[in-house]
């Protein structure tokens, strides 16, 4: 199944006054482009002319394909908890336009997003061009559009903004750095190309009153093997993963999986010393570097824009590494108890050499025996593995087709890949999982999971 990305926005210089739409449909998997509407519609109010927008950008998209799945994004609250069954609707004006929305696609191929006004430029600006069309007592035209090159360059902006750390051939923050930037060109570049190609800016035809224009129907995404070593290939595809929802390897007719990516919290003053910290012990909070870890990574996820949905471990860490990431996301936070650190016992607040010094056989049974239980009948790895397990498959079945931010701790972390990748249990000792880190797997309807990211740290360099 297909993905895109509508993003709508409408405007109403005077509420109601002289208003206009504008949408856009994005490919998904690639970031690409493939669709603009815009329209002058007249004298109305800023909601009703985003319920136009909406309207008008769920049409492209079925018109590119009826069965994809569709991820709608827009700033408006209210439209959006409205569509969602969340928020009643009210107003005469805008119920009608709800209907028609609700028609274009069945309703379990489309979900929503809130998001914060300087991510929907694209859609803000081709609703900005339709009122000034207007104002010249014309509509809206493709021709003239600009819309999308303005995009283009924002994205190269700020991937050329995000750091390009130095490092060896094939090391992975510098290489995810250069793919980034990379790929941000890339599309850049393509946009440019596209716009005076005859089969971006003519292919402008009239649908239901506004301009619409069509885009390259493209699934293969940029090719950026020319501006990355063969080594930072892998880098590549982790960049892509987390900036936009795939479907991995999974068939057609599996549909969008259920991808979680997965944040550790944030360090807390016991982080740094590398002492036991799990579910038994004090439940320290973040520290000043902690809060601001989560802060990067609130930017950060910001930025990517796929994350529909956040939930945290119950304890203090967690929940306030993700009531900082979800500030930045407009989102709430659910509290979820599968997601809590393993409880280690007498061991909690410890260090590793502090552990061997007092309890060396309990030490040494827990590292070889994933039943062993930390000293003072903490929690076993086993026990974690099927405490997880159940959380995994609980979550998997509720967000099924989305993307949702987990804010978890290491062994949950761990045990998460461990699982995706049907690896033994000794593998959590071989994994490194930094404060901060993201990871992503994907779940498909066929059982199968597919690792997508892990530790990635990129965001919190300066």
């Amino acid at each position: 199944m297909r993905e895109f990305i509508v993003e709508a926005d409408g405007g109403s210089r005077g509420n109601p006054g002289p208003a206009g739409y504008g949408s856009v449909v994005i490919d998904a998997a690639t970031g690409q482009t493939l669709a603009e509407a815009a329209e002058y519609i007249g004298v109305a109010t800023n909601n009703v002319a985003e319920y136009r927008g909406l309207v008008a950008g769920l049409r492209a998209a079925h018109a590119l394909d009826p069965t994809a799945a569709v991820h709608v994004r827009m700033d408006s609250k209210l439209v959006i908890e409205q569509m969602s069954g969340r928020w009643k609707i009210k107003h005469p004006d805008m119920k009608p336009l709800a209907f028609e929305a609700s028609k274009v696609f069945p309703a379990p191929q489309v979900t929503y997003e809130w998001i914060p006004r300087e991510q929907n430029k694209h859609a803000d600006r081709l609703a900005n061009e339709a009122m000034d069309a207007g104002k010249r007592g014309e509509q809206w035209s493709a021709s003239g559009s600009t819309a999308e090159l303005e995009a283009a360059d924002a994205r190269a902006a700020r991937a050329a903004a995000e750091p390009k750390p130095a490092g060896p051939p094939g090391d992975a923050a510098a290489g995810a750095a250069r793919a980034r930037v990379a790929l941000a060109e890339g599309r850049a570049a393509d946009a440019a190309a596209s716009a005076g190609s005859p089969s971006r800016r003519g292919a402008a035809e009239s649908s239901g009153g506004g301009a619409v224009r069509a885009g390259a129907d493209v699934g293969s995404g940029a090719d950026v093997g020319s501006g990355v070593d063969g080594r930072a290939e892998a880098d590549v595809r982790a960049a892509r993963s987390v900036a936009a929802p795939a479907t991995g390897w999974g068939p057609a007719d599996m549909g969008a999986p259920a991808t979680f990516v997965l944040l550790r919290h944030g360090e807390t003053p016991l982080t740094p010393q590398k002492r036991f910290s799990g579910s038994g012990g004090t439940d320290p909070s973040l520290s000043d570097v902690g809060r601001e870890q989560a802060e990067r990574v609130g930017a950060a996820l910001a930025r990517r824009g796929t994350v529909q949905a956040v939930v945290a471990s119950p304890l203090t860490r967690t929940r306030e590494t993700a009531g900082i990431v979800a500030a930045h996301l407009g989102l709430d936070v659910t509290v979820d108890d599968g997601l809590r650190e393993t409880d280690f016992g007498a061991w909690e607040g410890l260090t590793f050499g502090e552990v061997r010094e007092r309890y060396a056989d309990d030490l040494n049974a827990w590292l070889a025996d994933p039943e062993a239980r930390p000293t003072g009948d903490g929690e076993s790895f086993a026990a974690t593995a099927t405490r997880i397990a159940a959380t995994r498959d609980k979550l998997v079945a509720a967000y099924a087709g989305r993307t949702v931010l987990l804010v978890s701790h290491v062994t949950p972390i761990k045990t998460f890949v461990r699982l995706a990748l049907g690896a033994p249990p000794e593998s959590l000792f071989r994994m490194e999982l930094s404060a901060a880190s993201l990871s992503a797997v994907a779940y498909y309807a066929d059982g199968n999971a597919s690792v997508r990211l892990f530790n990635d740290t990129s965001h919190l360099r300066p």
